[in-house]
């Protein structure tokens, strides 16, 4: 099963955008984001997860017969 990406906005009382990411690791969150932050405006405060310094590379494994 493919893992699910998920975005999640908390708007407060006075307007604060909160912004959190669940499912997607390493820089990747950085670019699923950059178009929603540049649309609300000035970022105040970025907080980086554990899974920001994840590497999300594909193993690949290959059978051989000989």
């Amino acid at each position: 099963m493919p893992r699910q990406e998920k975005i999640k906005f908390t708007i407060t009382q006075d307007g604060m955008v909160k912004e959190e990411i669940q499912g997607v690791y390493g820089d990747a969150c950085e670019s699923l984001t950059k178009r929603v932050e540049d649309a609300l405006g000035h970022v105040h405060f970025t907080q980086e997860t554990a899974d920001r310094y994840v590497n999300n590379t594909v193993q690949e494994q290959q059978n051989v017969t000989l």
